[in-house]
């Protein structure tokens, strides 16, 4: 076995363990929009976003120099 899939593997145990401790579902209220979902969910959600912002504002910064 490769060490590409060991650390495949070990990624993947990460995520199902922080998935099973933050599968609490909460509440979201952002003006007059509100959902419920899982913790887990949201958290994942903002990381995203977050590397999307910083990938297109790295993508926009490198075009400028």
């Amino acid at each position: 076995m490769s060490w590409k899939w060991i650390v495949v593997l070990f990624l993947m145990l990460f995520l199902v363990i922080f998935t099973v401790q933050n599968y609490e579902v909460v509440k979201i209220q952002f003006l007059f929009w509100s959902f419920q979902t899982s913790r887990a969910i949201i958290i994942f959600v903002t990381l995203f976003l977050g590397i999307l912002i910083g990938w297109i504002g790295g993508y926009h910064y490198r075009d400028n120099i």
